[in-house]
Order: C-alpha cells, then structure tokens, then sequence
C-alpha cells in the first residue's frame, strides 16, 4: 500500500514538473492543463483535477487507497521556448502510451528541462534581421534596412543582458523602446534617404507580444477566461512598455532638433 501511494505521489510530482516546464516555455493553459491530466489518468484515480494559471499549477488527485493529495506550484519567470513545449508534449503522449517507465520519462524530462537555448550571437543577428526585414516590409529603403539591422543588434545585446539578470520584462521592453528611438532618431537626423517611421516600426517588431496575444485569444475560445484575461493585460502592458519607450525619446528628441530630422 505504501509503495503504492509513492507511485502516485511520484506521478503527481511528474505531472506537476511536465506542466511547470510547459507553462515556463509560452504554452497555453489549456494546453498544461491537457497534459497533467493526461499523465495523472495513467494510474486509473477517482480524483484527478488541473488548475493552471499562468502564474501557477494547482493538482490534486485522490482514489480509495490513499488520502487527497494536492500539489501547487508558483511560476515566476516565463519565456518562449516552444521547443521544449513540443519535447514535453510529445514525452507525456509515449508515457501515457506505455513506450517509456515513469523513472526514465524523469529522467528525461529533466533533460530537458536543462536544455539550452540558442547560443547569444545567434538570438542577436536574428532580431538584427527581423528588425531588418519587417523594415523592408513596411516599405522601408536599403539604407532603412541597415539602419533596422543595427537598432536590432543593439536591441538583441540588451535583451541579453537584461535576461541573464532576469528582469522585468516591462522594464526591458521599455528601455529597448528608448533604445531603438535613441539610435532612429540619431541615424536619420545624419544619414540622408533615411526614413524614421519605417525604421522605427521595423526595428519594435522582435518586441512585440505575439505570443503573448495568441495564447490570450486562444485560451478564452477554449473558456479559460482567467488565463485569457490576463495574458492579454500582460501583452497590453507590454506594448505599452514599449510605447512609453518609444514615445518618449521621440518627444524629447524632436523638441531638441525642432521637430527637424
């Protein structure tokens, strides 16, 4: 009997871990929800419930040979790595399918779980080309373009920085928005043929929410109206981060050039 109840409460703890990394990794709530409850149905209880917000997971599961076991656990810092959604998504289906033991689908959920991202130098030259591209998109010049290439670059350094001392994300969004009008409007006021507004809408793109939005309408279809909600508070305050950001450096930087670039 005792062997028993660790089994279940060895599945929980799996369960709960599985949804942890899930959620810290852009996933949707009911996506995390899905995915405990999958895995927590493998051991046949009378009891197994899912409660995910995007700052907490809430799992309880009960059956007649042991006491109601609920488990909680807090999610302070969230990124997008949907790799790891996909690896997570994918281990939990060929555990509930019986292809993998409980110990080696810890073991491997562990692994990835310590799984880097992209190395630094790649993340930056990929938000150096976004920025580049969205600004040729937006039907900005070749000079425009380069000019989107560095802002993005600069943006990419601080945004690692900002990340490996883990903060705010708002306040990272608003000093990248004062980054990205600081080096716009320098370049523009000295480099002829150059065109602000493309510049500066190409250069915000890699700083858009999009995820954030994405999950927000997609959770409140599937009648998660608390995590809907308050992605799309999050995404809102994330664009007006960068808004602010943006904003603001243009202002105090026009009154100085009289309104002249």
């Amino acid at each position: 009997m005792r062997s028993l109840i660790m089994q279940h409460k060895a599945l929980l703890k799996f369960a709960i871990q599985a949804g942890e990394i899930m959620l810290r990794s852009g996933a949707e709530t009911y996506r995390v929800e899905d995915t405990i409850e999958r895995i927590l149905s493998v051991h046949n209880l009378e009891v197994v419930e899912a409660f995910v917000t995007p700052t907490g997971i809430f799992a309880t599961i009960d059956d007649k040979s042991m006491e109601m076991t609920t488990l909680v656990k807090r999610i302070r810092h969230r990124s997008i790595r949907l790799d790891k959604v996909m690896l997570v998504n994918d281990l939990s289906r060929r555990f509930t399918e019986g292809k993998i033991s409980l110990e080696n689908a810890m073991l491997e959920l562990n692994e990835i779980d310590q799984k880097p991202p992209y190395p630094y130098y790649i993340m930056i030259g990929s938000t150096g080309l976004v920025s580049a591209f969205f600004t040729a998109v937006f039907g900005g010049n070749l000079r425009d373009c380069i000019v989107s290439f560095v802002i993005g670059i600069s943006l990419g350094m601080m945004q690692h920085f900002f990340n490996k001392i883990r903060s705010s994300r708002f306040l990272t969004d608003l000093i990248g928005g004062c980054l990205i009008g600081s080096i716009a409007l320098l370049f523009t006021r000295f480099l002829p043929s150059t065109h602000l507004d493309q510049i500066i809408i190409g250069s915000i793109m890699p700083l858009v929410p999009g995820v954030a939005i994405t999950n927000a309408i997609r959770d409140t279809i599937e009648g998660d109206l608390l995590s809907g909600v308050s992605r799309a508070v999050e995404a809102f305050f994330v664009a007006i981060s960068i808004a602010t950001g943006v904003g603001v450096v243009l202002k105090i930087g026009l009154a100085l050039l009289g309104g002249i670039l």
